[in-house]
């Protein structure tokens, strides 16, 4: 006799992911504080851009995190504005990463927004799909940053989405800065395949009914 797992059709999937579909809600976290920011451009663009039944909120802000210190935590708690993002995360059925490349690496402020935030019980990006896009005025896009943030959500066990990948490159020449319109028809489609394919991550992710 030979064991085998469970087995599903393909219209099994298809009406899970339409049910998972029919309301989305997701959290956007732009990882620059600049008003200006590219990212942040990006970020205020999702929601017209996203498959029908997302809906993409701005999650609430990291500017008034202070440095994370252990000593702070043990000794007045966690401060209200980190509690208030890990509710927003915990509420979502997933976050999107806007963020720009800073040193190589994760810019300062969202890195500590996530050291903040991993530190309480329950951590909130456990179990939680994730997406990652970036802005930047060099030809590479931010894919460095994208590298250490899909490292830093491995170890909080997220389940980030591998593909499609949006690094959007030489960004100046792709937006109106005054009006914050994004003119490059190409990143537009590229975007609204990630969001796509990101409302299929969850579905395949969300627990089974």
């Amino acid at each position: 006799m030979r064991a085998t797992g469970a087995r599903y059709s393909p219209r099994y999937f298809t009406d899970k992911l339409e049910n998972v579909m029919a309301n989305l809600n997701i959290v956007s976290i732009c990882g620059s504080l600049r008003k200006g920011s590219f990212n942040a451009m990006v970020q205020r663009l999702l929601p017209s851009l996203a498959p029908d039944g997302m809906t993409i909120k701005p999650a609430p802000s990291f500017a008034d995190f202070p440095l994370y210190n252990a000593d702070i935590q043990n000794s007045t708690g966690f401060p209200a504005p980190v509690n208030t993002l890990a509710d927003a995360i915990r509420a979502a059925d997933g976050v999107i990463f806007c963020s720009p490349e800073y040193n190589f690496s994760i810019p300062g402020g969202l890195k500590n927004a996530i050291d903040w935030v991993s530190r309480l019980q329950n951590q909130p990006f456990a179990g939680k799909p994730v997406a990652l896009q970036s802005v930047s005025p060099g030809p590479v896009g931010g894919a460095r940053v994208q590298y250490d943030l899909r490292r830093a959500m491995m170890f909080l066990d997220a389940f980030t989405l591998n593909k499609p990948e949006i690094f959007i490159g030489s960004c100046a020449s792709k937006f109106d800065e005054k009006t914050g319109e994004l003119k490059d028809e190409a990143t537009l489609g590229f975007l609204k395949q990630q969001l796509t394919a990101f409302a299929s991550l969850i579905a395949r992710v969300a627990p089974k009914s």
